[in-house]
């Protein structure tokens, strides 16, 4: 009887502990329709991280921070909080530059150098009053700095307001080795992180940036990987990030062989991180680089804008076996195989890098690559470079594959006619039926809404609806309609500066806005000896 009893009661106490988990985690690998018996149900709490945004003296930063309104069943009532609070630094106090070192700034990335940064001291936030609270949902929320020593942030949202919760930092840097324009939406916080795409040449400045949301230490491991795999040196195992603070790492010290193509894989071994990598190249200008989706067999790149002037693909596989992929442009008329490219081998644990110039060609393009052998299950990992512009006046920005929007995505800091939504329907026959809405501005305005029609195997530039009567930003929200077939998303926003054509394309997965909570029911059977 006794041993029943403990076995109801374990049961019991089992089902409980899922049940409260499932109403706050999402599912890694999307939002999959509910069971039979379960239930969707708004996520109650969500936690974002946003990186220094730069270093430089002439750079202007804004803060757009939007939950969407009645974002998922039940959560249209109820109050709710969302805020960010500044981060401390750890800086290095062994001799590196600070930035400022004979009037010379560092191009981007904040004022440590290298990993020893992370065994230096941790300065605390010159001060910790909240960035772009939310007050309520439907409404976009601003905020502005030109600090060159601007902290990262810290942020989480709860009840009413977490679901969707999303904030983008827009940077301008008019001037110096940094400049151009610079964007990101901000990260959930997590244990591992892909970037293919990186540098550690000369040419280039990268800067992995590292930030605690927690109370306690987490450790972390830099792995970079080239054309021959791993690259040597030990000098990013063991990297300590203190609670509510913020390390940047300039790649180049991890390693000493300069190398074009790298993917820097970030795992934290203790606790759990935000990163996220900040570029900047010598003639190229700079940008985030987001990290990619989780390595898939099936990978899509969206957005490549119809007018850029070069793309290289950064590729690996970063498992066991080798990848053969079948590497196709989506375009407004659909899939054509680039020339030359018809088939892209991967081989295990090292990097590939294709320059695939003017790839586009006029025309709006999203890239999809699908394993060359249909029952192919190798995970593939990858990010687009692209640039606009010719000589000395060229812009680049980094398209990381993305996750599909099943449910919703936000973009939000669109300005005036400054934003391209670029929708992709990589398999051919199922088309994607999508709803636009353009949310009020944060100044004021009305919200518009606009559906349409992605063909199967096509992929489309939108210049997207705008609020009525716009003041201020607006956010778009994407959400596909019953029936409709994949879909994946990105944002292109640009803003010109003294004649180069600055730009920045954030890609849009899905928010996980909401979760599957299993319904428990009676089964006696856990009472059977």
């Amino acid at each position: 009887m006794k041993r029943t009893m403990m076995s109801l009661i374990g049961v019991t106490a089992a089902l409980a502990a899922v049940s409260g988990v499932a109403a706050v985690t999402g599912p890694a690998g999307g939002t999959p329709e509910a069971p039979r018996g379960g239930t969707r149900l708004p996520v109650q709490r969500s936690a974002l991280l946003c990186p220094a945004p730069t270093s430089s003296e002439v750079g202007d930063t804004t803060y757009t921070a939007f939950a969407p309104k009645g974002a998922a069943a039940g959560a249209g009532t109820g109050k709710g909080t969302a805020r960010l609070l500044p981060a401390g630094t750890v800086r290095d106090d062994s001799g590196a530059d600070d930035g400022k070192g004979k009037g010379k700034k560092k191009p981007k990335g904040g004022k440590n150098s290298g990993a020893g940064a992370a065994a230096g001291r941790t300065v605390p936030p010159r001060d910790t009053k909240p960035v772009v609270p939310l007050q309520q949902a439907g409404r976009p929320v601003t905020a502005t700095t030109d600090r060159p020593d601007a902290p990262a942030l810290v942020g989480t949202a709860d009840g009413s307001l977490a679901p969707g919760w999303t904030v983008q930092q827009t940077t301008e840097v008019a001037a110096g080795s940094g400049r151009g324009l610079l964007g990101l939406g901000c990260t959930a916080p997590d244990t591992t992180f892909w970037f293919p795409g990186v540098s550690t040449a000369t040419d280039r400045q990268d800067y992995v940036h590292l930030t605690n949301p927690d109370d306690t230490p987490a450790v972390v491991d830099l792995e970079l990987r080239g054309k021959d795999g791993a690259l040597g040196g030990s000098a990013g195992e063991d990297l300590s990030v203190p609670p509510h603070t913020t390390v940047p790492v300039l790649l180049s010290t991890l390693t000493g062989a300069p190398t074009t193509n790298a993917a820097l894989h970030v795992v934290a071994r203790e606790g759990r991180v935000g990163a996220a990598v900040q570029a900047s190249d010598g003639k190229l200008g700079s940008d985030w680089l987001p990290p990619a989706a989780d390595p898939s067999p099936r990978v899509v790149l969206p957005g490549v804008p119809k007018d850029a002037t070069s793309v290289r693909l950064v590729a690996l596989a970063p498992g066991e076996a080798d990848a053969d992929l079948k590497v196709q442009l989506a375009t407004p008329t659909g899939m054509i195989t680039p020339a030359g490219l018809e088939n892209l081998h991967l081989k295990s644990g090292m990097t590939t890098a294709v320059d695939l110039k003017d790839l586009t060609k006029g025309e709006a393009g999203s890239l999809v690559l699908t394993p060359s052998d249909s029952g192919s299950k190798v995970p593939v990992a990858a990010a687009l470079r692209v640039t606009r512009g010719k000589g000395a006046k060229q812009d680049m920005a980094f398209i990381p594959a993305t996750r599909p929007v099943v449910k919703r995505a936000t973009a939000v800091d669109n300005r005036g006619k400054d934003s391209t939504l670029s929708l992709v329907a990589p398999e051919k026959g199922k088309d994607a039926k999508v709803k636009v809405t353009a949310s009020a501005g944060s100044g004021g305005g009305t919200p518009v809404t606009k559906t349409y029609t992605i063909k199967g195997g096509t992929s489309v530039d939108l210049a997207p609806p705008r609020p009525t009567g716009l003041k201020g930003s607006y956010a778009l929200t994407v959400e596909p309609q019953s029936g409709s077939g994949p879909v994946y998303a990105a944002r292109m926003l640009t803003r010109p500066q003294g004649g180069v054509p600055a730009f920045t394309v954030q890609p849009l997965p899905d928010d996980r806005g909401s979760v599957l909570v299993p319904t428990a029911g009676q089964d006696l059977s856990v009472l059977t000896d």
